[in-house]
């Protein structure tokens, strides 16, 4: 048997759901969300780090899911694009801010790189104090790092400043 050959069990919370699943150890966080769990929002891009399409949330903290091994996950949180909307008590969900504000403002094209998106403006504006005005540097900063060939990203960049101003206004 070799290194490669050799598999652990993880137990992560993802989506605020304890999950478990038996893994190489060297199989890829976003390979172990995709495929072990069947949570296939998180995109894979480039698989080098780059593209920031499979971005995810571990601990609150955006993350390339390509760079992580899924072994490193265990015992922690992760969220993924789907994690992101909330149960509505009604048996619906309420979306998040920030894919609200890119659905209103068209922020998205072909959609590949939309989760990835969404998670790092999601953490990012959650971080932040909201009760100041978000400024351009920011928001670059807040985009900075995903790519996106369709959009150009005036409607992304329209898209923070909305999501911004929705959840300053909601408190």
């Amino acid at each position: 048997m070799t290194n490669v050959d050799i598999e652990r069990t993880v137990t992560v919370t993802v989506n605020g759901v304890p999950r478990e699943a038996t893994v190489p150890v060297r199989r890829l966080l976003s390979d172990a969300l995709r495929h072990d769990l069947g949570l296939t929002g998180t995109h894979v891009g480039c698989e080098h780090g780059v593209c920031g399409a499979c971005t995810v949330l571990v601990d609150g903290d955006p993350v390339r899911s390509c760079l992580m091994l899924a072994v490193q996950v265990d015992g922690r949180s992760v969220t993924t694009v789907e994690g992101l909307a909330r149960d509505d008590n009604r048996g619906g969900q309420v979306l998040h801010p920030v894919q609200e504000a890119f659905r209103e403002c068209h922020a998205l094209q072909c959609g590949f790189c939309t989760p990835g998106f969404l998670i790092t403006i999601a953490a990012g504006l959650e971080k932040r104090d909201n009760t100041v005005e978000l400024t351009e540097e920011e928001v670059d900063d807040m985009v900075g790092g995903n790519l996106c060939r369709c959009t150009g990203y005036a409607n992304i960049k329209k898209a923070v400043h909305h999501a911004a101003a929705t959840m300053r206004d909601a408190g």
